[in-house]
């Protein structure tokens, strides 16, 4: 009898998160005493607001806080999402329609699971975020790449979609304002891929975590609203990380039509039940409190987009989109890749990252990550001394590749 796998196949074959690995990694080299700058993860370096601190400072001290709640989430913070995307994106729902998950990736991971059976095919723009398409393999189903690029600022056709799409297709991920690239689709093409999917019988599951961070003429577009005709094959996940810098309080919400919450939130009920209620009443602070600190980050991502990408296109052999929104700018370096460097060759953008990290100490990650090799992230949620540092480090060893 042959001897059984210790570790699952499923489980084995997931990809661990590249944006944490490189962000650790850089973690650890600064404790050993290098000098790194990483701009590897996506997390403002902003501080929670201070009202949003002392709503939970406040839930400590309250008992009905330290009991299990609602596996869903609380009322009153499913009834304030509502209230928000209602406010924010022009979307009405319900609070029974909201599910309330620890992160935007529990979001995420539950609503493939709900939707998927083994062997759906999922439509996935690429570049993507390296979390979706590891959650749709655990769900069963599977990804098929639609690959953008620069010239076309990385936004994906109704073209290449229905090119993609076969009698397998259960649902498109769609993610804009983008991570990786910053991408942000214009409403009339949100509408026209709605309508597509709409036409084609094909769910959408709608990522709009970054929904606040749009800058210049770019105008953030909620699917399920510019395109009605989707009516209740539509999921839209979204959180408090990004828009209010609460990346380690983790909550997210996923909302759907009633059905699908009521399938998603009992999975969660056997997976994690309610989500913490001190982060929980922390969350109700900031989606029914004021935008002023939001506004005042974003101003603050505006002007290290502009610095950035105004360092990046100087350095030859980089290439790279001025990005509309999110928080990254996502360079190709295909110039720069396979030329020599300190006596290196680096063959692919993993390499070249590697090369980076250890000769100039700037920690990005490679394009690998988002399924598109040959590219890779930065991230400009950092400080701007850092920021220019940085890439001024980055620039100064890529001019030596001969």
């Amino acid at each position: 009898m042959a001897a059984m796998s210790r570790i699952s196949h499923r489980i084995a074959g997931i990809a661990p998160s590249a944006t944490l690995a490189v962000d650790a990694t850089a973690k650890a080299m600064r404790a050993a005493g290098r000098d790194v700058i990483g701009f590897g993860a996506g997390e403002p370096d902003f501080p929670t607001p201070e009202h949003i601190v002392a709503a939970a400072e406040k839930a400590c001290r309250e008992p009905r806080m330290h009991r299990y709640t609602p596996a869903a989430g609380l009322p009153e913070l499913r009834e304030a999402v509502a209230e928000k995307t209602r406010r924010d994106s022009g979307l009405v729902v319900e609070p029974s329609q909201v599910l309330i998950t620890n992160g935007g990736k529990q979001a995420v991971y539950q609503a493939f699971a709900t939707l998927l059976d083994p062997g759906d095919e999922v439509i996935l723009p690429a570049p993507y975020w390296t979390t979706y398409p590891e959650a749709i393999r655990l769900a069963g189903g599977v990804p098929v790449d639609v690959v953008t690029g620069p010239e076309s600022g990385y936004r994906v056709t109704v073209e290449q979609l229905e090119a993609a799409r076969t009698p397998r297709t259960k649902v498109l991920l769609f993610c804009s304002p983008s991570n990786p690239t910053g991408a942000v689709h214009t409403p009339e093409e949100v509408r026209a891929i709605g309508r597509w999917a709409a036409e084609a019988g094909v769910w959408v599951i709608s990522d709009e975590i970054y929904e606040h961070l749009v800058y210049g003429d770019a105008r953030f577009a909620s699917m399920p609203v510019e395109a009605p005709e989707l009516a209740d094959r539509w999921i839209v996940v979204n959180g408090v990380a990004k828009t209010y810098a609460m990346t380690g309080w983790r909550v997210g919400w996923l909302i759907a039509p009633l059905d699908v919450v009521k399938a998603a939130t009992n999975l969660q009920s056997h997976a994690t039940s309610n989500v913490s209620n001190v982060a929980q009443a922390a969350a109700l602070a900031a989606v029914a409190g004021p935008l002023d600190a939001v506004y005042e980050m974003r101003k603050a991502f505006d002007r290290r987009r502009q610095t950035m990408h105004g360092l990046l296109v100087q350095i030859p052999g980089v290439q790279c989109p001025l990005p509309d929104g999110a928080f990254y700018a996502y360079p190709s370096l295909e110039g720069v890749i396979g030329r020599t460097l300190r006596g290196r060759t680096p063959a692919t953008s993993a390499d070249l990252c590697q090369l980076i990290l250890e000769e100039a100490g700037v920690a990005i990650v490679p394009g690998e990550a988002f399924g598109t090799p040959r590219f890779a992230r930065l991230s400009y949620a950092l400080g701007d001394d850092d920021l220019v540092e940085g890439v001024r480090r980055l620039a100064a060893l890529l001019a030596e590749a001969s």
